[in-house]
């Protein structure tokens, strides 16, 4: 059955965003974007029509990684069931800095001081669009009274800083966590173990 021309679209996108993750993590902000292309198996033209510039691709790279991680907090009924919806959260953050998926993020530090701009729209778009997320979460969670948490954006840097640690700092620094399956579900659970006693009603 042949693709309709929204889904070639969807996937020439998703095509574009994975050639770019790559190029840009191995080259750095200055790849060309005809590599990109190239390894995205469109044209040059197709990547701009897509996405405008390299700035666009970045901040659209930052919002699809925010998306998977936040997932979590949007599906169906998730403010029921809160410590299952932490725990769910807490093993996309360790995911993302378990796979070397980090790449962007580093190229971005060694390019803020030339682009200080882009540095700050990934900081916006990403972690601070993340915690933003999840802070909304729990102010759910207080306003519901299955929790009580004064402050939902500190609260929420609170966990993230617990899950990940410095773990972060490793991915960051290209030093793969290399964490085993029953070793993420270990610290997801204990993380928010850990958290929904310190913020029990």
């Amino acid at each position: 059955m042949p693709r309709l021309v929204g889904q070639i679209d969807v996937a020439k996108s998703e095509a574009i965003l994975d050639a770019a993750s790559e190029v840009l993590g191995e080259r750095g902000l200055s790849a060309p974007m005809e590599e990109i292309a190239r390894r995205a198996r469109v044209s040059k033209q197709t990547v701009y029509n897509h996405y405008g510039c390299k700035a666009e691709l970045v901040r659209a790279l930052v919002e699809r990684r925010v998306n998977s991680i936040t997932a979590p907090l949007r599906e169906a009924g998730a403010e029921d069931r809160p410590e299952e919806t932490l725990t769910a959260y807490a093993r996309t953050l360790l995911s993302v800095v378990n796979n070397r998926s980090y790449a962007l993020m580093r190229v971005t530090i060694q390019g803020s001081g030339e682009m200080p701009e882009l540095a700050r729209e990934v900081f916006e778009a990403g972690p601070k669009h993340s915690r933003a997320q999840l802070a909304r979460f729990l102010e759910v969670e207080t306003l519901a009274g299955r929790l009580r948490i004064d402050h939902p954006l500190q609260a929420a840097e609170f966990f993230g800083g617990m899950v990940l640690g410095h773990r972060q700092t490793k991915a960051l620094l290209n030093i793969a966590p290399d964490l085993a399956e029953d070793e993420v579900e270990a610290i997801a659970t204990e993380a928010v173990r850990v958290f929904m006693r310190a913020y029990a009603p």
